[in-house]
């Protein structure tokens, strides 16, 4: 095998039975649609609906976004550019995840300084500070990334132009990017993580102290959603850089990205709203102005 300058990669996507491919299409078509649509709803009532101006809507405002913004043939340029944005939109979700785990603790743990501590200048800088961390995580293995070389074979094992399933088929020595790639993946993951147990260990320690059963109801509701968005994804990523090397099989991967780019997307607004009244008052409050203008 020569080395050369690739300019096109072929994805091979998630199998090559043609039955299954069309299952495969309209599961993840379907599982689209309802993501997209569903995502758009929580960000349009965030943005119209005064009861939903509060930090907490705020951040699952930018959540949403990051959920709709993650061809069998795609050139150099674009594998790269769509390896930066997944990449990126994937790390700065972590950091997302943990600054959301804070305001549930600011919410529930200090409830009468809440509008003061998580004012919409705090939100902006902390939103501002999770994009900031995606992009410093990222940026050391992809600038190397950029130098890799191809050698005769260009078919990525895989659906998405990724680290993993691009370091497979270079033909460069890509010890020092794994490295530096799973050392960002465990960074985010750890501290990320340590921000969330610290959270929910103080909460869980207020929700304890509280006299009332039905305030302790409350608490746990308020939580659950994002607990259960927590488990999902860091679920999935556990699984996903359990394996040491990305020249592995990269079929678990593959399923678990599955998981983390349709299913998850498609049920998180449904996680997030059906336990919300207030989300469920502003959204009833749309469809009615919507059939009061259509009717007009």
């Amino acid at each position: 095998m020569t080395n050369h300058t690739v300019t096109t990669f072929v994805l091979l996507g998630l199998t090559d039975d043609p039955q299954l491919k069309t299952v495969i299409f309209i599961f993840l078509f379907l599982t689209y649609i309802l993501s997209v649509l569903g995502n758009l709803t929580i960000i349009s009532l965030t943005l119209m609906d005064s009861h939903l101006k509060t930090a907490m809507y705020f951040f699952l405002q930018n959540f949403s976004f990051l959920e709709i913004s993650q061809l069998p043939t795609i050139i150099y340029n674009n594998c790269s550019i769509q390896y930066f944005f997944t990449d990126l939109l994937g790390v700065t979700e972590f950091f997302l995840l943990a600054i959301m785990s804070y305001d549930r603790y600011v919410v529930i743990c200090k409830p009468l300084h809440y509008v003061t501590i998580m004012n919409s200048s705090v939100c902006r800088r902390l939103i501002l500070c999770c994009w900031t961390a995606g992009v410093l995580v990222i940026l050391p293995p992809l600038s190397l990334g950029l130098n890799l070389e191809f050698c005769d074979s260009k078919a990525i094992d895989h659906f998405v132009c990724g680290a993993s399933p691009l370091l497979k088929i270079s033909c460069t020595e890509t010890w020092l990017i794994e490295q530096m790639a799973i050392g960002g993946a465990v960074l985010t993951f750890i501290m990320t993580l340590l921000c969330l147990v610290l959270s929910y260990i103080y909460i869980m320690k207020t929700i304890i102290r509280f006299p009332s059963v039905q305030q302790r109801k409350r608490a746990f509701s308020t939580c659950s959603s994002h607990m259960i968005v927590v488990s999902i994804t860091y679920g999935s990523c556990i699984f996903i850089y359990v394996k040491p090397s990305a020249k592995d099989s990269m079929a678990i991967n593959k399923g678990v990205l599955v998981l983390t780019t349709s299913i998850a997307p498609m049920l998180n607004p449904f996680i997030y709203t059906l336990r919300n009244k207030q989300v469920k008052q502003a959204f009833n409050a749309s469809v009615k102005r919507i059939a009061f203008f259509l009717k007009k």
